[in-house]
């Protein structure tokens, strides 16, 4: 079950920090990949900052803010 969920945090962050970035998703499986990479991306950040985020919606709010900086630093590496 945890993976199911792992799964819909993904799909909800990803499309969520495409929403925020750019005004669209990525479509589903676009999604479930820029949320998870993000989840990874934010935990290394929350933990650096001496965050925690527990529970769904923690870990919602976690994996966007990742999401939301892979997205813009992937904008940065493509202007470039």
């Amino acid at each position: 079950m945890n993976f199911i969920a792992f799964l819909i945090i993904g799909a909800l962050a990803g499309w969520i920090a495409g929403n925020i970035m750019k005004g669209k998703g990525f479509g589903l499986l676009g999604n479930i990949v820029v949320g998870i990479v993000g989840a990874f991306l934010g935990g290394f950040l929350f933990t650096l900052l001496g965050l925690s985020a527990g529970g769904f919606i923690g870990s919602l709010v976690m994996a966007t803010v990742g999401a939301v900086v892979l997205i813009y630093l992937v904008g940065l590496i493509k202007r470039s």
